[in-house]
């Protein structure tokens, strides 16, 4: 099997799953309990929260700047529902701002968001995805109490200037919470949230060679934040529940290894990745690459095929061995466009013909080949078989 969506999910480590092993039935207390068992459980949990703050450069000790989630779609909800709600609350504002490309957990929680009375600005994006520092601070308000931009899309690959849109957001107004979605970007891009300008950062464990279940959602403390999950007040009153202790280790690990290894392994995927997306355009006709051709992702090629629909051939891929997406993986099948690709304006005639290939540390220039040799083959058939247009 060649794997090539790595956006989607990637394999676990085998060194996060070792790091993972004496806390399943060695080292398993509640963190909470007061004998011995729970206090090595807590003192397992406080080690990934130092290995997490210094990963993300965040302060540990005290209060937790970082939260525990079950994944990167819970992290998003938490940031923009516990940050909009409580920041109303206080009477702040009504205001909130995010972009047409965001991933669906922060999407569809804004549109609830204004469901429930919230005023929310969807900014438009640039034909690859992305937005700039001045979009965001013309549209802010003095009633704006929250900016989500996203900082890599899974989907196109692109990644947006956070740390620039962060500093002008504090220029322009320092009371204003900025939450990115980075859950693509361990081991690819910087985690740094001082260096970002960024309050509140979501991050998932799946995506960095660590275990599913697990996310994490970064925090400054001078941030108000509404729990969502109540019922036991653990992590300082902000999202209950009986922390998973394997799985934070995992966590934990996952990060430390994706950070200390990001710059060799960005620069052998960036090689990769140049190399396929040359090729597809060298082979596949009527391929045109979506996202920014320099502002992606390491390892990330997304394409659109004109008159052909991707997950057919996506389907004929993988019964020859080789897995890769649509876009989304949380999106999969549904027989609609990507909103991602309408709001980068890709002409109509492409839109169902979306495929994401995404390499990851294990994945070779042999791959590479073997993928473009079976996509052109298969994109003939599909072309001589599909109806033609007019």
């Amino acid at each position: 099997m060649i794997y090539l969506d790595n956006s989607a999910t990637t394999p676990t480590d085998p060194r996060v799953v070792a790091a993972m092993q004496p806390y399943w039935s060695e080292v398993f207390g509640n963190a909470s309990s007061l004998h011995a068992a729970g206090k090595a459980a807590d003192a397992a949990i406080q080690r990934s929260i130092e290995t997490i703050a210094r990963v993300v450069n965040c302060r540990d000790g005290g209060p937790p700047e970082l939260v525990f989630t079950s994944g990167g779609t819970e992290a998003d909800n938490l940031a923009l529902k516990g940050v909009a709600h409580a920041m109303r609350a206080r009477g702040r504002g009504n205001h909130v701002i995010t972009t047409a490309a965001e991933h669906h957990a922060v999407l569809d929680v804004a549109q609830e968001l204004a469901g429930e009375g919230f005023d929310v600005t969807f900014l438009p994006v640039d034909s690859t995805g992305r937005v700039t520092p001045a979009q965001v601070v013309e549209a802010m308000r003095p009633d704006t109490v929250l900016v989500s931009i996203l900082y890599a899309s899974n989907e196109i690959g692109s990644i947006n200037p956070i740390a620039d849109i962060g500093a002008a957001i504090k220029e322009k107004n320092r009371r204003v919470p900025f939450h990115t979605d980075a859950v693509q970007a361990p081991g690819l891009l910087p985690l740094d949230v001082q260096a970002l300008n960024v309050d509140l950062m979501s991050l998932a464990g799946h995506k960095c060679y660590g275990p599913k279940g697990i996310g994490v959602l970064v925090v400054r403390r001078a941030i108000g934040l509404k729990a969502q999950i109540v019922g036991g007040g653990q992590q300082a009153h902000r999202r209950s529940g009986t922390e998973p202790l394997p799985l934070i280790v995992g966590l934990a690990r996952a990060l430390e290894l994706a950070e200390a290894e990001r710059t060799a392994t960005c620069a052998r995927l960036v090689d990769l990745r140049d190399e396929l997306v040359r090729q597809v355009l060298a082979n596949v006709p009527e391929a045109t690459l979506t996202g920014h051709p320099q502002e992606r992702l390491a390892g990330h090629s997304s394409f659109v095929l004109r008159w052909l629909n991707g997950d057919s051939i996506l389907l004929d891929l993988s019964e020859l061995g080789i897995c890769a997406s649509g876009g989304s993986a949380c999106t999969s099948g549904q027989q609609e466009p990507s909103h991602v690709l309408l709001a980068c304006g890709v002409d109509s005639d492409r839109l169902m013909g979306q495929m994401r290939f995404v390499l990851g540390k294990h994945n070779t220039a042999a791959h590479v080949e073997r993928l473009v040799y079976h996509l052109r083959t298969l994109v003939e058939r599909h072309r001589a078989m599909a109806p033609q247009p007019g």
